[in-house]
């Protein structure tokens, strides 16, 4: 028992002002929707849970297609003017009664997730998902250029009201999970900031589209990381930490103890995890932790805050260039060393 005490103090981490007992969030997903799921990450050590996003476009499709099933045969005979009962789609009920459930069930920390369109709908699913008792709530910012006449400071500012009006009305924590494409993300973030954001999650990610050029149609095809794809989220991190109150939780391709070292060195607080565990189990959870844990105490660290931000840009000591376009000019006249490092074939000279 005195060793789980330890290991709890050792990996403390504080996330938006909830005590988790370390940084490893098992982030939104299927994944969550089962509860035994839910119990098994919890036992395997996750410092908290993303519970999967509440989608407003799903609510609107579902609502849209139970109303077209009840309305197909109606005035079909003269004498029937509807066949079905009067009925109408549950809307978000049946997701925050899940939510309940998930937090009822588990100790650790539970954060919803929300995916809403219109702002009065972005307010409005917040506070409900709020009232469900979750720890926190993570809003997911995100804009598909459609509109060619619509500029970047027309979708921030839409974003950024969005954020003030929640905050308003609720009081739990809220993170914003982002999209790396906008035009100055770190000056759109320094607003979010501003606005009231608690963290930021770093980052997103979303379908993209592909084609069968044998059918000729569009296909659908996994949206899984892939090992190493945290390395814009490191970069982010890096030139964030200090320079914004938030806290900053690094998303997407971290797959090992390892990945969460050089994260937590660049200055996130946290990180969340989805794809290593769809493709290796929730087993990784614990094997995570547990390199994490092997590394601090490798190099003698008694708890994160020693070495958080370490190798941030605001206490770098050595190369200043490191979070800087320098450093792809640095890596252009250095090629043969850095590619014979990485254990490829050495660019020879003409």
């Amino acid at each position: 028992m005195t060793y789980k005490i330890n290991l709890m103090n050792k990996l403390k981490t504080n996330y938006m002002g909830i005590e988790f007992n370390n940084p490893i969030i098992l982030g939104a997903s299927n994944l969550v929707t089962d509860l035994d799921n839910l119990k098994k990450a919890e036992e395997l050590g996750a410092g908290a849970i993303v519970y999967r996003s509440l989608f407003e476009e799903q609510i609107q499709l579902e609502s849209y297609q139970l109303e077209e099933r009840l309305n197909e045969f109606n005035d079909l005979y003269a004498e029937m003017v509807q066949i079905h009962p009067n009925m109408v789609h549950a809307g978000p009920d049946e997701h925050l009664m899940n939510i309940r459930k998930a937090k009822e069930s588990l100790t650790i920390p539970v954060i919803a997730s929300l995916n809403a369109i219109n702002n009065d709908t972005w307010l409005k699913y917040a506070m409900l998902i709020s009232e469900t008792g979750v720890d926190g709530i993570e809003l997911n910012f995100y804009q598909i250029p459609e509109d060619f006449d619509k500029t970047s400071k027309d979708v921030e500012d839409s974003q950024i009201n969005t954020l003030k009006e929640i905050r308003k009305h609720i009081s739990i924590p809220i993170s914003v999970k982002l999209s790396p494409d906008y035009s100055n993300i770190l000056n759109f973030i320094k607003k979010l900031d501003k606005a009231g954001a608690d963290a930021f999650v770093l980052f997103n990610s979303f379908f993209q589209p592909d084609i069968d050029i044998n059918t000729e149609k569009h296909i659908k095809t996994s949206h899984l990381s892939n090992e190493r794809d945290y390395k814009k989220s490191l970069r982010y991190a890096g030139l964030l930490f200090d320079n914004v109150k938030a806290d900053i939780c690094s998303s997407r391709g971290i797959f090992s103890g390892e990945d969460v070292v050089k994260l937590l060195l660049s200055g996130a607080t946290c990180v969340q995890i989805v794809s290593t565990v769809y493709k290796n189990g929730l087993s990784r959870i614990s094997d995570i932790r547990r390199e994490l844990e092997e590394w601090m105490d490798k190099k003698n660290y008694k708890n994160i805050d020693e070495f958080r931000g370490k190798l941030s840009k605001n206490k770098l000591t050595g190369n200043p260039f490191v979070y800087k376009r320098a450093q792809y000019v640095e890596l252009l006249l250095n090629s043969e060393e850095i590619f014979g490092v990485e254990g490829t074939s050495r660019i020879s000279n003409p």
